[in-house]
């Protein structure tokens, strides 16, 4: 069986059963723990080495709280969440706002909440809206954050 092509949902066998979903359900959750560590880690990966994301003073200098998480980083650990409860290859399409930073203390974590629930479905495509939360100390820091989910 070839791959699929980038934006092609996978095989009907490995995709969350459509019947079995129904509006408000919440399908997934999550706690992020995210680390001054995790935050060099994704700089390396990603090539973006703003000094908002390591160097407290520079942060704090542009009004920020101090040194705050990727917004990227972010969003895609709110999509590896759906990506989980979905399967590989299954999320064809996630967008969002960045909303509100992410404020990294040194030492220790900021943990961000990510709960993904059934927004609507559509039945002709056979696809889930999947509405993703991201909260931060009691606030969102994602907004309209929505994922398109292949059903079988």
């Amino acid at each position: 069986m070839a791959a699929p092509v980038s934006g092609e949902a996978r095989p009907a066998a490995t995709r969350p059963a459509f019947a079995g979903l129904a509006v408000g359900h919440v399908v997934a959750t999550k706690d992020v723990a995210i680390t001054r560590d995790t935050l060099v880690r994704y700089a390396g990966a990603s090539g973006d080495f703003n000094p908002i994301h390591y160097n407290d003073v520079f942060a704090v200098s542009v009004g920020l709280p101090g040194v705050i998480a990727h917004g990227m980083f972010t969003m895609g650990a709110a999509a590896s969440v759906v990506e989980s409860w979905a399967g590989p290859g299954n999320v064809v399409d996630f967008q969002t706002r960045f909303s509100r930073p992410i404020a990294v203390p040194n030492p220790g974590e900021a943990v961000a909440k990510v709960t993904c629930a059934i927004g609507a479905l559509d039945e002709s495509a056979r696809t889930a809206r999947v509405d993703v939360t991201v909260e931060f100390e009691g606030q969102k820091v994602l907004g309209k954050a929505q994922a398109i989910v292949a059903c079988a």
